[in-house]
């Protein structure tokens, strides 16, 4: 049948856009690396939603899906972060180079979540898309807000951000994730509260609200704990 091969169709856009996204990176331009991001986390959530709707789950998606998030939200944003601390005053040349301890801290988060039965209905620690957003959000607010490019581009702000974010993608935090069993209000108010309240910021800050979201969805995580 087609339809079983649909979600996993979806599943390698979102691979093929970090790959896109690195590529754009190493050809100097962050912006398109970082939107790729935010298209490749479209595709992340339609691939799962399609393989619920048509009851097409199976293990080699789940796999599948790892492996793609690796790519988009493992390696790409830990590239957008080395090309963003290359831009800073660091006090060694290879400072730069300690961004890719994300994508190393992202292999572990994924490995973690496939073998975590914890994690069928939520999260435990940041989860990769998240991570990536936030990262991919900094070139994107340079680019819209150039007022705020000498603050992004401070060498102790981006590593704190590096180290900081690679400890919560593998913390004992439980989160909530945007996965539906049903579209009812009961027992789905957080993630309707983390949807409403993401629309709100886009709608008013923009792409300045990216970071906003990610910080709404651990405060909702906590409220709802």
């Amino acid at each position: 049948m087609i339809k079983k091969h649909i979600p996993n169709a979806i599943t390698c856009c979102n691979l093929l856009s970090g790959c896109l996204g690195i590529s754009f990176c190493f050809d100097g331009n962050l912006i398109l690396g970082a939107s790729m991001i935010l298209v490749g986390a479209g595709f992340d959530f339609f691939d799962g939603f399609a393989a619920r709707m048509l009851k097409v789950s199976s293990p080699v998606g789940k796999e599948l899906d790892s492996l793609a998030d690796m790519v988009t939200f493992g390696v790409l944003p830990a590239v957008i972060m080395v090309h963003l601390l290359l831009q800073t005053d660091v006090f060694h040349e290879y400072v730069p180079y300690l961004g890719y301890i994300i994508a190393a801290f992202s292999a572990v988060r994924l490995a973690n979540f496939n073998v975590d039965e914890r994690q069928s209905d939520g999260f435990i620690g940041v989860p990769t898309p998240a991570n990536a957003i936030l990262i991919g959000s900094l070139p994107l607010i340079m680019d819209m807000y150039p007022q705020y490019s000498e603050v992004i581009l401070n060498q102790w702000l981006l590593l704190g951000i590096t180290i900081v974010m690679s400890f919560l993608l593998n913390a004992e935090i439980p989160l909530v994730s945007l996965k539906f069993k049903n579209f009812g209000w009961k027992g789905n108010e957080p993630r309707y509260i983390m949807i409403i309240t993401s629309i709100v910021l886009l709608a008013i800050f923009q792409v300045a609200a990216l970071p906003m979201v990610v910080a709404t969805q651990i405060i909702v995580s906590i409220i709802f704990r």
